[in-house]
C-alpha cells in the first residue's frame, strides 16, 4: 500500500499512547489530537514547494521562502476531526476550512453524509482530517465527495487505522496519500479498531 504513509515519529508514538490511555481526560485528548495532527502535517509537507515572499524586516525589505497558505483547504470530518483542525490551523493559519459530517450506520457499517460545507476546491490542496480509519467507509465517502469538487490534489491526515480500512482506501483511492500515526492489529466483529483508543468523538467531547 504505497499510498499509506506510516509516520513513525517517536513523539507521535508517545502521543498515541497517551490517547489510548483511558485515564486521559477530554481536554488532554483534544490537545494530543492537535499535536499529532501537526506532526502528520509536517511529514506531509516536508517536500512542499515554497515561493519567495517579500516582507518587511528590520533592515528594510527582503524576499524569503513561504508557503501559499491560502491554497490549502482543511476539511475535518465532524466531530472527531475538529481537534485536528485546531492543530493544523496553528501551523497554517491562512488556510481555508470546510466541513463534512458523516454518520456510520452501526448495522451496515456504511457512512451517511448529512452535512457538506466545503468551499470551492478548484486549484486547491484539500486535506482531510479524521482521527480514525476503521472500515474506511467514512474516509472513502469523504474522498469521493471532495473529488467531485475537483481539487488540484488531496491528502489525508489520520491518527490511527486498521489494516482492513487502509487497504480499502489504498485500493479505491490510490492517488490519495494517507499519513497515519498508528496502524493497529485488526477490526473486531463490530467494526471497531483493536486495540484502538475507543470512540474518538466521545472521548474528545466527553459524551460517552
Amino acid at each position: 500500500m504505497e499510498s499509506i504513509i506510516h509516520v513513525k515519529h517517536p513523539v507521535a508514538k508517545n502521543l498515541l499512547t497517551k490517547l489510548r490511555d483511558i485515564n486521559t481526560d477530554s481536554y488532554m485528548f483534544r490537545k494530543y489530537l492537535e499535536e499529532i495532527a501537526q506532526i502528520l502535517l509536517f511529514e506531509a509537507l516536508k517536500n512542499e514547494e515554497t515561493y519567495l515572499k517579500e516582507i518587511e524586516i528590520w533592515i528594510g525589505k527582503g524576499k524569503f521562502p513561504a508557503l501559499k497558505e491560502e491554497n490549502f483547504v482543511f476539511i475535518p470530518i465532524l466531530r472527531a476531526g475538529l481537534p485536528m483542525l485546531n492543530g493544523v490551523l496553528d501551523v497554517i493559519n491562512n488556510a481555508q476550512t470546510g466541513f463534512l459530517a458523516l454518520k456510520r450506520n452501526e448495522e451496515t457499517l456504511e457512512s451517511i453524509l448529512y452535512y457538506d460545507r466545503v468551499p470551492p476546491l478548484e486549484g486547491k490542496t484539500a486535506v482531510i482530517l479524521d482521527p480514525m480509519v476503521a472500515t474506511g467507509g467514512s474516509l472513502d465517502y469523504a474522498l469521493s465527495v471532495v473529488k467531485n469538487k475537483n481539487p488540484e490534489r488531496i491528502f489525508s491526515l489520520n491518527v490511527i487505522g486498521a489494516p482492513e480500512g487502509l487497504r480499502r482506501i489504498a485500493e479505491k483511492h490510490p492517488d490519495v496519500k494517507v499519513y497515519i500515526a498508528g496502524i493497529d492489529e485488526k477490526l473486531n466483529d463490530k467494526g471497531y479498531i483493536i486495540p484502538g483508543l475507543g470512540d474518538a468523538g466521545d472521548r474528545a467531547f466527553n459524551t460517552q
